[in-house]
């Protein structure tokens, strides 16, 4: 009897979590749609690379490099967040902001392009690579397909309407990366790389029109565009700091050196950016909405942000170690022998990846809230620090040097935002300090069985190395993992219920 009415307990429990209308309910069935979407173009772009790394020289994934850092400047220093904007006013769903935000977008977008094209044969000449140009001319053709995207796609993350959002984003992603593929059969240079890219953009934009039809009006409302425009504001110089922070080793390298070892060095950090942007980007499209329903509620965005960087902590670092003990046979194994020296850059890369993760679910907080301003600050402090540390970095370490000096800057711009959240949200700084503890032991462990197995001469070979190192962090997850459950359930019983990144945004 007894079990029977648990058993009507936890249905009725799943029911109300996963088929209601809540504010959690949602965020768990857009986080199960984007999980799903992403986990699916993230393998199938990673099957991509394994394959194309045999096919394609080192040196067309350098020269792709600096051409999509080339457009990044330009992307970057026109950025005006319409997105954002519409979908953190409370307005966002009326059609005369949907209408602005898409013409904001799409001039942005020419203005950009045309920009790019302009700067071709400069880039080329800086290089020293003639072909430079009509890659950047091609390949950025994507920006127009960007800014052409349906005006009602926003709706589908406003409204937390996710699965659509996963078909466009998710499935454009696959669609362009088949194409690549093909193409690169055919045509075995860079070329296939950048029809690829323009071909991602291109199914992205068909998709946004097929499952959210609506064509913008040339009527614009000055009002509305004056509102956006607030926000707007405060975004406006973000990306390109962000930028800064992100590709400057990119243009610092491919200067110093040499098309190949850029290659090399970038396909090694791909390694750990793909999981990583698939991360990022499932975080922020749920943790950004639900944080903006509950936006004035200080309480209930530290809890939110707390638990999220509980279960981000945990599951990351250890994962961080076994990358450490496991990049020269991880790289032997997905691209081959002669992508082993970007194995330094992967180990400090991944240790860069754990700390923007974090920084990224402070990042929506201040997004939400309506405060991009305050992560603007923290972001100029990084990008400082790259420009002084990356290029002695580069020139006295290598290639290697580029993620040192990103390690540095996010470390600062993480320092900025985590006190930013005390004097704005009332975080307590100690209690989210403590949240390092109980990874940082399993991590321990993990670091003391890989370095004891070296040295005892255990799974010499890469795939024996990768399979102990992903045994021991699954031994250190079942063992961690629940033992974290209950003592979160001690210590907030009323809500157990409520799962991990959203439990306290009902």
């Amino acid at each position: 009897m007894n079990l029977r009415r648990n058993y009507d307990r936890v249905k009725v429990g799943i029911s109300d979590l996963l088929l209601s209308d809540g504010l959690r309910a949602k965020a768990m069935r857009g986080g199960t749609w984007l999980g799903v979407g992403s986990v699916a173009e993230q393998a199938v772009r990673l099957a991509r690379n394994m394959l194309l790394t045999r096919l394609l020289a080192p040196g067309a994934f350098g020269a792709m490099a600096i051409v999509m850092s080339c457009s990044a400047i330009v992307g970057a220093l026109t950025d005006v967040g319409q997105r954002s904007a519409v979908i953190q006013n409370p307005r966002g769903r009326e059609n005369a902001y949907l209408n602005a935000g898409w013409w904001m977008g799409m001039c942005r977008a020419i203005f950009v392009y045309l920009a790019i094209f302009a700067m071709g044969p400069w880039v080329s000449h800086f290089y020293g690579n003639t072909e430079l140009c009509a890659l950047l001319r091609v390949a950025l053709l994507s920006t127009l397909f960007d800014g052409a995207m349906s005006p009602r796609s926003i709706l589908t993350q406003k409204e937390m309407k996710l699965g659509r959002w996963m078909v466009i984003s998710n499935g454009g992603g696959i669609c362009g990366v088949i194409a690549t593929v093909i193409l690169s059969f055919y045509l075995r240079d860079v070329w296939a790389l950048a029809i690829g890219t323009c071909s991602e953009s291109a199914f992205r934009c068909l998709l946004s029109y097929v499952l959210c039809p609506g064509l913008p009006s040339l009527g614009l409302d000055h009002h509305v565009l004056r509102d956006l425009y607030k926000f707007s504001r405060a975004v406006f110089g973000l990306s390109f700091l962000n930028l800064i922070f992100s590709r400057a080793d990119i243009f610092v390298l491919g200067k110093l050196y040499s098309t190949t070892a850029l290659g090399l060095y970038t396909m090694g950090v791909f390694l750990i950016y793909t999981p990583s942007t698939f991360l990022t980007n499932i975080m922020g499209q749920i943790l950004f909405p639900t944080l903006a329903h509950v936006q004035e509620d200080k309480e209930r965005v530290n809890r939110i942000l707390m638990e999220a960087t509980s279960w981000l902590i945990l599951l990351l670092l250890p994962g961080v170690v076994v990358i450490y003990l496991c990049a020269q046979s991880l790289l032997t194994v997905i691209y081959g022998a002669r992508y082993v020296p970007a194995a330094g850059p992967l180990a400090v890369a991944a240790i860069v990846v754990f700390f923007n993760v974090l920084n990224a679910a402070i990042t929506c907080v201040f997004t939400a809230v309506g405060r991009p301003g305050l992560h603007r600050r923290a972001v100029a402090a990084s990008a400082v620090v790259m420009l002084i540390a990356v290029y002695p970095a580069c020139k006295l370490l290598g290639p290697v040097g580029g993620q040192v000096a990103s390690l540095l800057a996010i470390l600062v711009s993480y320092f900025l935002q985590v006190m930013r959240m005390r004097s704005l949200t009332g975080l307590d700084v100690p209690r989210y300090v403590r949240a390092f503890a109980p990874a940082a032991l399993v991590s321990t462990g993990i670091l003391v069985a890989g370095l004891g197995a070296r040295f005892l001469g255990v799974a010499n070979g890469p795939v024996a190395n990768i399979a102990l190192g992903a045994t021991a962090c699954l031994i250190a997850y079942a063992l961690s993992v629940p033992a974290f459950i209950r003592i979160r359930q001690n210590a907030q019983p009323s809500r157990v219920a409520g799962g991990a990144m959203v439990g306290a945004a009902e």
